[in-house]
């Protein structure tokens, strides 16, 4: 049913609209499912080339029993203002919760969760460790795979050898240019496909037709970026 859970079957269609080269909107409409639910699932199961309906089901009981069996609550990030702990951490929860529901991995949630509630905007590795409990090794995925999302950047303490992992106000803005860029790479691949299939065929009037919308995208993206800026700078300008 719709907005409930994904079901064996939805997953063997979700497997076949891929190989037939359908998008997530198309998968979704044939499903009755939002084109986001369709992303998520083939987003965190493989991805579009390695999406397979089996091997997503298991994956998906794999993480519910792991949950079933030990859930984690976010722990509140240290705060030196006069703070309720207990609503920090459920604001740390319902974060952790969003960040997951739009795709990122359960550590990367948590880690920039914890980075975004705490005041200074960064923290080493020690820190996020002793904060999340968690290891070292599982901080480092977590940030690696964060820096490539442009979710975090890296800044060197002064006089000392360590780092720490940092987000900004420009957080969004990075993260918006890292989505243009890929979106610019995708535009290259379907314009080149529509070249080679040609654009008067059905399949290459498709590529022709996804490439002219992913360009409408990322030429939306850049201009809300500079009205962001102008905005940022008129504001920083005020007396």
């Amino acid at each position: 049913m719709p907005g409930g859970r994904l079901t064996d079957e939805d997953r063997r269609q979700i497997a076949a609209g891929l190989a037939e080269g359908l998008g997530y909107a198309a998968i979704g409409r044939r499903l009755g499912r939002p084109a986001s639910t369709i992303m998520r699932e083939v987003t965190r199961n493989g991805g579009p080339g390695g999406y397979q309906a089996d091997r997503a089901r298991q994956a998906t009981r794999r993480r519910a029993h792991r949950q079933k069996r030990a859930p984690e609550r976010a722990p509140a990030p240290e705060q030196s203002h006069d703070r309720d702990p207990r609503q920090v951490g459920a604001l740390s929860e319902s974060l952790t919760a969003l960040f997951e529901r739009q795709g990122l991995p359960p550590m990367a949630a948590r880690v920039l969760a914890c980075l975004y509630l705490t005041d200074s905007g960064a923290l080493t590795v020690a820190d996020l460790v002793r904060q999340l409990r968690v290891s070292p090794a599982s901080i480092s995925h977590a940030v690696g795979f964060l820096e490539q999302q442009g979710l975090l950047g890296r800044q060197r303490i002064a006089g000392a050898r360590r780092e720490r992992y940092v987000v900004d106000d420009e957080i969004w803005v990075r993260s918006t240019l890292a989505a243009a860029r890929m979106n610019d790479e995708l535009v290259t691949a379907w314009q080149h496909g529509a070249d080679v299939l040609g654009s008067e065929t059905p399949a290459g009037a498709r590529f022709a037709a996804s490439a002219e919308f992913l360009s409408l995208v990322s030429d939306a993206l850049r201009r809300s970026i500079e009205q962001w800026q102008e905005h940022r700078d008129d504001r920083t300008d005020r007396p």
